[in-house]
């Protein structure tokens, strides 16, 4: 007995719905491989700067299409030291992660309007970076 027409144009919908789902942005979770990567390389951009060896304690991760957001608060590996957070647009280039952009953190941001208001913040990331997918931002 064929299908109703009805029927195919519904599997049809909910097909195209469920593939828009899973290409959302998305949080890799606590001990995969993809975040270990992008901390890793978020950790290693902060170590260049300031010469100490953090963990972090991630607020906020976004990643889709090989572009990745993170909000994170570093802390000394004993967690005694805590310091500013961070945050950070991410890249995956030849299968790595490479920091693109770490946005200025206290007085540094707060004195510049284009840091200090999040809107225009993300909209001129944005606009230097074309490629990224504005869903991966928080606001």
């Amino acid at each position: 007995m064929p299908m109703k027409p009805r029927f195919l144009w519904i599997m049809v919908l909910a097909a195209v719905f469920i593939a828009g789902m899973t290409n959302a942005a998305s949080t890799p979770p606590k001990g995969s491989a993809e975040r270990r990567e992008i901390l890793a390389a978020l950790r290693q951009e902060l170590k260049t700067w300031t010469k100490l060896d953090v963990i972090f304690v991630v607020k906020y991760l976004k990643v889709k299409d090989g572009w990745a957001w993170v909000t994170a608060f570093p802390e000394s590996p004993d967690g005694k030291s805590k310091y500013e957070p961070v945050e950070a647009l991410l890249h995956k280039k030849a299968g790595a992660w490479q920091v693109m952009e770490m946005r200025p953190g206290g007085a540094e941001c707060e004195e510049d309007p284009d840091c200090a208001d999040d809107t225009r913040y993300f909209r001129k990331l944005k606009d230097r970076f074309p490629a990224v997918n504005a869903e991966i931002f928080p606001h």
